[in-house]
């Protein structure tokens, strides 16, 4: 088994989706406190249990809602809330996958299996975008 060589200095991928993990996880964190303030603004803090109003900040759809005391579901059916959802959806996939792939390549040591693994993340980070993102827009 050979050893995988050291990154290059500069900008190159891995860097990339070092940067990408650290921005990311900010990047959600700032989408779940956007999520908390705004349903509590719009109510949230007089219909809401507190793991109603944590799940709504995590995962901003509006099915989360319907079991709570909210009376007005449209509402929370706007386009900033789909925009949320698809953001949190998009970020929290990316960043999930990006650290399996991590954590496989260590284990890896041929270029070209890399390279397939890459593409292979890919593809089923796609895929769980568009599915994410129908399930926001239907419901």
């Amino acid at each position: 088994m050979s050893m995988r060589p050291a990154p290059k200095i500069g900008l190159h991928f891995d860097y990339v989706m070092w940067l990408f993990t650290r921005l990311s996880a900010l990047a959600m964190y700032a989408l779940a406190i956007i999520g908390v303030i705004g349903a509590l603004w719009m109510g949230a803090r007089t219909s809401m249990k507190l793991p109603d109003l944590m799940r709504w900040a995590f995962m901003p759809e509006a099915t989360h809602v319907s079991t709570t005391n909210v009376t007005n579901l449209l509402a929370w059916k706007t386009l900033f809330w789909q925009v949320m959802g698809g953001l949190v959806v998009i970020l929290a996939s990316a960043h999930g996958l990006h650290g399996v792939l991590s954590v496989l390549e260590d284990y890896l040591s041929g270029a070209r299996l890399r390279q397939v693994l890459r593409l292979l993340v890919l593809v089923i980070w796609l895929a769980i975008c568009a599915a994410g993102i129908y399930v926001i827009r239907i419901f």
